[in-house]
């Protein structure tokens, strides 16, 4: 095992990842499969790059700058530049989409009643832009903005066909709400083909005292209503939005699943994507890509990454619940540093899945007495530390009165011969990995992936759920130099949330307001800023820090555009 363990951290060193063919081949595919590519390796189509030019654009060496060519390509005059890496795959490994989706109801589906005095909202931008909400007399359908961004591993083709594909699910599950979401004005009804209820929203929830004394509405009296709970929940709008985004990365993984006994998809791929739909952003993120939001000056945070580090008490949790996923090579408790066979017996600090922080104590006890105050421990402890828990209601333990003896708990582990075994997650920072192979924990793809000469698979550790954030256009007046940063980890590598913004804060007022091309301008600079310069130590930044060395993509959305939605 620790031969296995030794050679993945090596590939990974050099910039392969473990469990993968080691190489791409045309199209991204993997390496000895004779199924056929899903779709052909390229770059992202708003580019309108000729074959020659995609494969002028892969120079490790010269890793020139690539930006849209025509600012309309792409709505809300969204600017966009990318980079290849420094040569740890053949191909740029990111990609990206963008496009304006039309959302329509599905056929013979059961609709809610429809609000009368909705207003409709008309274009106010040529080609739809700035368009949320568009009905004629031909189809009643939503109109909807879609950017996304995959950071491939392992291989293209999972992203190429996220790339491809995702958008599609985020329309079809969509159809499925679009019509309740066009009726704005009252709640979504409880169950599809039930007459919404036009009441203020506090009013459907009755108190339990209320039911009791027989009032209106409550079961028994005279005016009751149809039966049902006592209490109903709330649920605004948004909130079927967020389900409808969840729900469609499970079935582009789904898909990728079933597809790759027919297709070669190689790898796996982080996700991010953006939907502006009914005068707000939902930003869905499953990965280490990154977004954020500059309005005058100020950074708001639109998404997090999930990494090794980050989601350790899930995974922790998940390894002690299902141990067979560890195939009897892991151990699912975190050390800070690798244990030594020559430790066995010694005291060790550790975390499990339900710790957060290091504990500097060998034994707490905690013991049960009466009539003592909770100042602190009882005279005559010794050397022990004791810890009273006094409940008042109820304590931590569940107590209900009185105090509460609960055994003996170590934050210090006696090493045993489990504990020799290789963590379940190991390193720091970027170096993270899960079952020492993969530094990401959210995305799509990866159901081939195994540990570096085993058969234990690390799916059942990934994740295709994405966190989706919300913002409300509607309630600012965003400016011309307020924008939308959405990047891969190529970025977020070498320059923080300030240095981005920072960055953008400083050379869009330098930019004429009515050049299309500022946005792009913009993307260029800071993709420019996290390559850096090539010198004889490498690619440099500014205080001649190491640059990027990965793919580097980034959208520059301005949120002006905002303003023109109502």
């Amino acid at each position: 095992m620790l031969t296995r363990v030794k050679s993945a951290v090596a590939n990974f060193m050099g910039g392969i990842m473990a469990g993968s063919s080691g190489s791409e081949h045309s199209g991204g595919g993997c390496g000895g499969s004779d199924l056929p590519l899903r779709f052909p390796y390229g770059r992202p189509e708003f580019l309108g790059l000729s074959q020659d030019e995609v494969e002028c654009s892969a120079d490790h060496i010269a890793r020139p700058i690539l930006i849209l060519k025509e600012t309309r390509r792409l709505p809300w005059a969204t600017g966009y530049a990318e980079v290849i890496n420094a040569g740890k795959s053949t191909h740029n490994e990111d990609q990206a989409s963008c496009e304006v989706l039309t959302v329509k109801k599905k056929a013979g589906a059961i609709t809610s009643t429809p609000n009368r005095n909705s207003a409709k909202r008309r274009s106010s931008l040529p080609n739809g832009e700035g368009l949320q909400l568009k009905e004629n007399s031909e189809s009643e359908g939503v109109s909807c903005h879609y950017w996304s961004l995959f950071d491939g591993h392992a291989g293209s083709g999972a992203a190429v066909v996220a790339s491809r594909l995702l958008q599609h699910h985020v329309t079809e599950q969509l159809q499925d709400i679009v019509e309740i979401l066009k009726n704005s004005a009252v709640l979504p009804p409880t169950c599809l083909g039930e007459e919404p209820e036009n009441t203020p929203a506090h009013s459907r929830t009755l108190t339990r005292a209320a039911s009791l004394r027989g009032g209106v509405g409550a079961p028994g009296s005279p005016s009751t209503p149809p039966t049902r709970f006592f209490t109903e929940k709330k649920i605004p709008h948004e909130c079927l939005v967020i389900g409808a985004l969840e729900s469609a990365f499970k079935e582009m993984d789904l898909q990728i699943e079933r597809e790759r006994s027919s297709y070669n998809i190689s790898g796996g791929c982080t996700a991010l994507i953006v939907v502006c739909l009914l005068g707000k952003l939902y930003v869905a993120n499953a990965g280490d890509s990154r977004a954020i939001i500059i309005r005058n000056g100020e950074i708001i945070p639109m998404s997090s990454e999930f990494t090794p580090e980050t989601e350790r008490q899930r995974l922790q949790y998940l390894a002690f619940m299902q141990p067979h996923l560890l195939g009897n090579e892991f151990t699912h408790l975190e050390f800070p540093r690798r244990v030594q066979r020559k430790e066995l017996g010694k005291k060790m600090l550790y975390r499990d899945f339900n710790m957060t922080g290091w504990k500097h104590m060998d034994t707490l006890t905690v013991k049960r007495e009466s009539g003592l105050p909770c100042a602190g421990p009882p005279q005559g402890a010794g050397s022990s530390l004791h810890l009273l828990l006094c409940g008042f209601g109820f304590d931590s333990f569940g107590n209900t009165d009185g105090w509460q003896e609960k055994g003996s708990m170590r934050a210090y582990k006696t090493i045993e011969d489990d504990d020799l075994k290789f963590p379940l997650i190991y390193g720091e920072g970027k170096k993270a990995r899960v079952m020492a192979t993969i530094g990401v924990t959210r995305g799509l793809g990866d159901h081939d992936l195994k540990v570096h000469d085993s058969n234990i698979y690390i799916k059942p550790f990934l994740s295709s759920a994405p966190e989706v954030r919300v913002y409300d256009l509607s309630r600012y007046e965003h400016g011309a130099d307020d924008v939308l940063i959405l990047a891969t980890d190529g970025l977020w590598d070498v320059l923080s949330n300030e240095e981005v913004a920072e960055a953008v804060t400083q050379f869009l007022p330098n930019c004429d307001p009515d050049d299309p091309h500022r946005y792009t301008l913009a993307a260029q600079d800071l993709v420019m800023r996290a390559r850096g310069v090539l010198k004889d130590r490498g690619w440099r930044i500014s205080n001649d820090r190491l640059g990027s060395g990965d793919d580097i993509s980034v959208y520059v959305i301005p949120l002006i555009h905002g303003n023109k939605l109502s």
